[in-house]
């Protein structure tokens, strides 16, 4: 009788060991049968990744949006054309300049990045916060629309076209066969230090001295970019001129330049020691001389180039103050920027920027075929028949006011 309480109570810790036993079993079942669940669940909102790609792809693409799609006046201010120039821009670099759409960049944005950091000197870092983009693919994404828009020269550079001898226009009507005018530039770059010395001009900015060649309607005929600052323009035209695809001059037309340039075939100069700058004629101060009224009309009609080059720089940000770009790659974005230029002009009706500048109407395109002009001289002829232009002009003009 005394065991008895001691096998109850080792019963009674079986049965309890027997409950803990079947209560681990049933949490181990029901921990599996959530584990199924949950894969089952898992199977059925499985999503492919090309639909997050899709999904990132639009989200990317909200900036753009925003900067180009929103209204002309946005895009105007953001990337320097309307809607409608800039879509034909990017179907001209399509077609023409070979620029493609990748995986992750459709060709709009590729050409709207461009746009933006030469329009503002935008830097790499900048672009990758705006438009939700990697630095490498800004960076591709840059220099391909930079090649697609050098292959487009053939098409944007305008053909040099002279005045013709039954011009009435009273600011051409003087310059027969006149072609445009040209002049050199400073465009400031930054440069290694051990070439500041040859990049330092009189002012003492590091720049490249640029020659541009535009014509009466202010739309660039050729650039050459690259020479130092300290080059003088005179050298520079040289270059221009001797190269195998440089500035052609046929003979019997030419181009006026100022008086830092020589005086001879195809690059009518003014008189040195005499009035020229326009400033000094908005005095009330009338011309005495025939040199004088030569070099006032001169003056206007030169001033062309200086407008032209006002307004690059006015468009285009990244000129006006040293670019993060190497030397090479800068000269290029330079001859981008001359040709968008062109490109706006030819297709931009109404520009905001330029809406207040005067137009030239020139016609007769020139002759590929005919003998241009292959060196800078000074002649005797050259200078008789400016002497004798600027006689006729000065006979002329006093004749009228008479």
């Amino acid at each position: 009788m005394a065991r008895l309480p001691l096998i109850v109570q080792s019963e009674r810790r079986k049965r309890i060991g027997l409950a803990i036993t079947m209560w681990l079993q049933m949490c181990t079942v029901a921990s599996w049968f959530l584990v199924a669940l949950g894969a089952i669940h898992s199977l059925h909102t499985y999503r492919p990744r090309v639909r997050s790609y899709i999904l990132d792809f639009y989200a990317k693409r909200d900036y753009i949006k925003r900067l180009v799609y929103a209204s002309d006046e946005t895009c105007i201010e953001q990337v320097r054309m309307n809607r409608t120039t800039f879509f034909k821009l990017c179907e001209m670099l399509q077609t023409l300049g070979e620029l493609k759409s990748s995986r992750n960049m459709l060709v709009d944005e590729q050409v709207a990045m461009f746009l933006h950091i030469i329009s503002h000197h935008l830097k790499n870092r900048v672009i990758k916060h705006h438009f939700n983009r990697s630095r490498e693919i800004v960076s591709r994404s840059f220099h391909n629309v930079l090649n697609a828009a050098i292959r487009l020269q053939d098409v944007l550079f305008k053909k040099a076209e002279p005045i013709t001898a039954n011009s009435t226009d009273p600011r051409w009507k003087w310059f027969k066969n006149y072609l445009g005018a040209l002049d050199g530039t400073h465009i400031k770059i930054r440069v290694p230090t051990v070439d500041k010395l040859r990049y330092q001009t009189r002012k003492g900015d590091i720049a490249t001295n640029m020659l541009g060649v535009c014509t009466p309607d202010m739309q660039f005929v050729y650039v050459l970019p690259g020479w130092e600052g300290s080059v003088a323009d005179g050298r520079v035209l040289r270059d221009a001129i001797s190269r195998r695809h440089g500035l052609k001059v046929p003979h019997g037309c030419y181009y006026l330049v100022d008086a830092g340039y020589t005086n001879c075939e195809g690059f009518l100069a003014p008189f040195r020691g005499q009035r020229y700058h326009l400033n000094e004629w908005r005095q009330g101060y009338q011309p005495s001389t025939p040199e004088e009224f030569f070099n006032m009309k001169h003056a206007s009609v030169r001033n062309v180039i200086e407008r032209c080059f006002g307004l690059l720089k006015l468009r285009w940000g990244i000129l006006r103050s040293p670019s993060f770009y190497l030397v090479k790659v800068h000269n290029r974005i330079i001859i981008a920027c001359c040709l968008l230029h062109n490109f706006i002009r030819t297709y931009m009706s109404l520009d905001p920027i330029e809406e207040e500048l005067g137009e030239g109407l020139p016609s007769n395109v020139i002759d590929d075929n005919e003998p241009n002009i292959i060196n800078i001289h000074p002649s005797d002829a050259w200078a008789t028949w400016r002497m004798e232009l600027a006689n006729q002009m000065f006979d002329e003009w006093q004749a009228s006011r008479n």
